[in-house]
């Protein structure tokens, strides 16, 4: 048991789309809580799910 509550993903501001942490997520059950969006405290983001889905088409 891994006894997380929430992830955090980073450098999503990069060329990675974050598909496997959402695959743990999914498959674990666990919250993506926030997502950072380029270097400093100010691009920590709560994660909005419809944001990411839009970005992923774009």
């Amino acid at each position: 048991e891994l006894g997380l509550t929430g992830l955090v993903l980073t450098k999503l501001d990069g060329s990675s789309r974050g598909g496997v942490i959402l695959a743990i997520a999914h498959g674990r059950q666990i919250p993506l809580n926030y997502v950072g969006v380029g270097e400093g405290v100010d691009d920590l983001l709560p994660f909005d799910p419809a944001a990411f889905v839009d970005a992923l088409f774009a």
